[in-house]
């Protein structure tokens, strides 16, 4: 990963822009686009999840503390008629979490070509952990990164939750602070790169959403 990113590096010191949060937002399109195939089919899935969770609902609502088989055998039917894998989103999370792990390493004691290039914006070193507290004026900006990854984390969220599901919508606001406060205990390189691929992953699902309901439109009425 440090040689990964230290490679983009030069990429972004050949276009005339160098810098470290540069090769980081670098690092975020490379991976997304290598995890296209497993992110969209997820997004698809948790799409159609989403639309079907009403009628989920109804069944669980009908057989529950009566016939929990019949129930199961009803969900996984509709899992079935609506071509829905509850599973899909599992992989790419799974897929994900080295990659966590490895920028989180590889960014914590990073060996940077050139320190004067390890800032972004009003982050003074994409390396170093700027905790919530003590909280001061001074401080402040430093929350901007788990701000924007809360948010982002939210938005995308938002476009496949279930409002009907109390415990989807509860995840809804939880996970965001949750993503947030995270941000706050790791290098800001890492809250960069989490909100990034956030949005790119908004923009994908976006997208998706919109060629679904494009294909409903389109389709016969039954």
């Amino acid at each position: 990963m440090t040689a990964l990113i230290n490679w983009l590096y030069h990429v972004t010191i050949i276009i005339g822009l160098p810098n470290y949060g540069l090769a980081i937002i670098l690092l975020t399109i490379l991976i997304k686009v290598v995890l296209f195939p497993l992110t969209q089919k997820q997004m698809v899935s948790m799409k159609r999840m989403a639309e079907i969770q009403p009628k989920i609902k109804a069944i669980q609502d009908k057989y529950k503390g009566k016939d929990p088989q019949k129930m199961q055998q009803k969900i996984m039917e509709m899992y079935k008629e609506h071509n829905v894998n509850p599973m899909a989103g599992c992989l790419p999370i799974l897929v994900q979490m080295p990659i966590l792990i490895a920028l989180y390493r590889a960014l914590y004691h990073f060996d940077f070509i050139n320190h004067a290039h390890a800032t972004f914006f009003w982050v003074s070193d994409l390396s170093k952990v700027y905790p919530l507290f003590p909280l001061s004026a001074s401080t402040i900006p430093n929350l901007i990164f788990p701000l924007l990854a809360g948010a982002s984390t939210y938005l995308q969220s938002k476009l496949t939750t279930s409002t009907t599901d109390q415990t989807q919508r509860m995840m809804l606001y939880t996970m965001p602070v949750f993503i947030g406060w995270i941000c706050t205990t790791v290098p800001a390189g890492l809250a960069l790169y989490w909100t990034m691929f956030n949005l790119l992953g908004f923009a994908q699902q976006y997208l998706v959403n919109k060629q679904i309901g494009q294909v409903k439109e389109g389709a016969p009425s039954k």
